[in-house]
């Protein structure tokens, strides 16, 4: 049985269809089969004749098709001189068989058939040419006897023969008879092609689009800080100047000395100097590239602008989770990046620093397998995510207590209340259990250790310096100042493009304009109030983020509501550390990123609706183009209110003696400004240096100021030589209108001391002979 045949008679009828030829039939050339209903024209024989015949199906009929290898009504194999109902078959009808067989046979040697007499038809295949079989889509009439060649099985001269079955198929395997007319298999790829197919489904992916984006849209709206990186600074040169050092200090000692990373070379010879402030240690491995001060004010150009792209993605990660949709999330992470009010903290990066916040958040409640939306699903969790979410949050503490402090009270206070919800609802509301599982539950363990132990070890120094340095401590007073006004909730900042000049008259009756400006957007509060009507979130979880924005807001007014009696003082009287934190107006992160969540409520029911309306009026499904731009309305809004007008200044130039002189130094003049500058250009070397700027000035430092406007004198001389200090650096650019006008020209001998002239510069050994 041929190939062909033995497929044919394999495959099932379906509903009208004709029945295929039986195994005999197609063995005596045909002559048992029908072809369109009707028998083949050659007589049948007489042992053809006492098989019983198969009727075409009608139609809406379909017929049982035979078994392989067998035939006739009985459903076995005919023996041998048997025809196919069981019946013995004559001596001559076997005879004759043969013969018939024999014939069919020669001819297809030779050849020649019935259709001899067409040229086209009886023409024998030569060498190079090939036979067009399109049998398998019927039956072989052209190997019936008498039969003409049919039109599928013409010579087609000059192409080579192939095969009927698929390449690589094994001998006799059934040729699957529609299998010309379907597809091209799709080839297999190489190890090549799969690396490319990796990198186009990465490249497309969520995420990876997500983070381009942001990062696309920070350097865009926190331009034009990379236009020159490496010589000028975002919003003035006075913190941000002391930040880089920071940075520079924290990578340099790491790589040299890590035991006196907070022993810094500023404040000399103060000890635990480096915890004068927020340390933005979270960046050392940064501060481990490059060195001296151009390399620190690139550095921090770099991570001022990463810092925004981190806290888009992070708050677009964290709204992504709870389960609102790709634009709401969108919008959520570009109000939390870019708030109208944070433009006035461009000068302070551990402000600007708050990604990890939301990220941290996102993948914990990713780990949990918790989202605002969907509740609690044991089967998404993921011990992973959980372990890298306490690892984000710890490196968020480690960039400064000012903003991470008040993250680390409120991530306990989450963990407690999921924990007892989780216990209630598993004792008293789930009908199911629904385990955390023991990978989870150590994640969260070693986790949370790891936090808590970054944070005490974190908060050592601070104590130390809170002991040696009483003055440092944060008052009432200081909270008056920094407190604002509920009038400040509507009032931006002079760095925003759009509503700085039209609120002048405004910010000027604010105790304290920089931070009293507390504007998250009029778009973004219009977003929030629609979110409370119309969200993807249910009644119950608006009302609960309404009274968490309200008492954010509460909290971030300080001392304005009603004296802060019950809200701010009691977390800043009995709060550890939380009297460190004397500007309350920064807790607006937490508003703006409750804020950024109604709002993404609404506009995620917005676009749902969308989908919606275009399911039933287009095909396929998806928004219209003014549908689509109705959904991206809001995301604009609240990318324009973002727009600034921050300057950019230049940062000064190093004095070349600084690259040079030996410490301990005393660059004078001395102030909280020209310090800060001194601690950038120290980054050479790192010389100890009398100079420092931060939060608080140490009683030392004011003494050695004040001891120091008459020098050069003996009695300042004495003083700086007792401190230890070897060289005094007088800037000439900066002493006019100073005690040290006439420094240049004073007599310097009878003191035992040497000056020099550099230039911009006036260096004065005091080391003696």
């Amino acid at each position: 049985m041929t190939t062909e045949q033995s497929n044919m008679t394999d495959a099932p009828a379906e509903a009208g269809d004709h029945p295929a030829p039986t195994a005999n039939g197609a063995a005596n050339g045909g002559s048992g089969g029908t072809t369109n209903g009707s028998t083949s024209a050659t007589p049948p024989t007489k042992a053809a004749r006492a098989t019983k015949t198969t009727e075409p199906a009608k139609t809406g009929e379909t017929t049982e098709p035979a078994k392989t290898g067998k035939t006739g009504k009985t459903g076995k194999p005919a023996k041998p001189g048997e025809s196919a109902t069981g019946g013995r078959t004559s001596g001559a009808d076997q005879t004759a068989e043969k013969k018939a067989d024999q014939t069919g046979a020669k001819k297809a040697a030779d050849g020649t058939d019935a259709g001899a007499g067409d040229p086209a038809k009886s023409t024998p295949a030569a060498p190079g040419d090939t036979v067009i079989d399109l049998g398998t889509i019927g039956p072989d009439v052209a190997a019936q006897p008498g039969a003409r060649r049919p039109w599928w099985r013409r010579i087609v001269p000059g192409r080579r023969a192939t095969t009927t079955s698929p390449p690589g198929s094994p001998e006799g395997e059934p040729v699957d008879r529609w299998s010309a007319f379907g597809p091209a298999p799709e080839p297999v790829p190489g190890p090549v092609g799969r690396v490319g197919r990796a990198i186009g489904r990465t490249l497309i992916h969520e995420w990876t689009l997500a983070s381009l984006a942001s990062l696309a849209l920070a350097v865009v709206l926190t331009w034009p800080t990379l236009r020159y990186p490496q010589h000028t600074i975002a919003q003035d040169i006075w913190d941000p100047t002391l930040q880089a050092w920071q940075m520079s200090w924290s990578g340099h000692i790491l790589l040299t000395n890590p035991a006196l990373l907070w022993q810094s070379n500023a404040f000399y010879p103060e000890s635990w100097s480096f915890a004068f402030s927020d340390t933005l240690l979270g960046y050392a491995p940064a501060g481990m590239i490059g060195e001296g001060p151009v390399a620190a004010i690139l550095r921090y150009n770099i991570i001022f602008v990463l810092a925004h792209a981190l806290a888009a993605l992070g708050a677009y990660a964290l709204v992504r989770q709870l389960g609102a949709g790709k634009i709401g999330a969108a919008v959520a992470g570009v109000a939390f990046a870019y708030p109208p009010w944070l433009l006035s903290q461009a000068g302070h990066l551990h402000v600007l620093s708050n990604g990890g916040i939301p990220l941290a958040l996102a993948m914990l409640a990713r780990g949990h397998g918790w989202s605002l939306r969907h509740g609690f699903r044991p089967e998404r969790r993921h011990a992973g995510w959980a372990l890298a979410g306490w690892l984000v949050a710890a490196w968020q503490l480690s960039l400064g207590f000012g903003i991470g402090l008040p993250f680390a009270y409120f991530l306990a206070l989450i963990m407690l209340v999921a924990a007892v919800t989780w216990f209630v609802r598993r004792t008293w509301v789930w009908k199911e259990r629904r385990p955390l599982g023991i990978r989870l539950l150590l994640a969260d363990f070693w986790g949370a250790v790891i936090f808590a132990g970054i944070g005490a070890l974190l908060a050592i120094p601070y104590f130390k310096v809170a002991e040696l340095h009483p003055n440092a401590k944060r008052t009432v007073g200081d909270l008056a100042l920094y407190s604002p006004p509920p009038s400040g909730f509507v009032v931006a900042p002079q760095e925003s493009l759009i509503w700085g000049r039209l609120h002048e008259a405004a910010r000027a009756g604010l105790p304290w304009a920089p931070e009293n400006t507390l504007l998250p957007g009029y778009a973004l509060y219009a977003l929030a109030l629609a979110g409370l009507f119309f969200s993807i979130w249910t009644v119950r979880q608006r009302l609960l983020l309404l009274a968490a924005t309200l008492v954010t807001a509460i909290l971030a007014m300080g001392t304005q509501f009603f004296g802060g009696r019950f809200t701010y003082l009691p977390l800043f009287e009995n709060l550890p550390g939380w009297d460190g934190v004397r500007t309350p107006g920064r807790l607006m992160i937490w508003t703006t990123l409750l804020l950024g969540i109604l709002g993404a409520g609404a506009v995620s029911a917005f676009a749902k609706r969308a989908r919606d309306i275009s399911a039933a009026e287009r095909i396929p499904p998806r928004p219209g183009p003014w549908l689509r731009l109705a959904t991206l309305l809001p995301l604009a809004l609240v990318l324009v209110e973002g727009l600034n007008s921050t300057p950019t200044p230049i940062v000064p130039a190093q004095p070349a003696a600084l690259r040079t002189v030996d410490g301990p130094i005393m660059v004078l003049p001395s102030d909280q400004g020209t310090d800060q500058h001194v601690m950038l250009w120290s980054t050479s070397r790192f010389q100890d240096v009398v100079n420092g700027g931060s939060g608080f000035t140490p009683e030392s430092l004011a003494e050695v100021r004040e001891r120091t406007l008459t020098f050069p004198d003996q009695g300042s001389v004495d003083y700086l030589r007792g401190l230890g200090v070897r060289t005094v650096v007088l800037l000439k650019d900066r002493i006019a209108g100073t005690p040290w006008e006439q420094a240049a020209e004073l007599p310097v001998e009878q003191f035992g001391i040497q000056r020099e002239d550099r230039g911009d510069t006036i260096v004065f050994q005091l080391a003696q002979s």
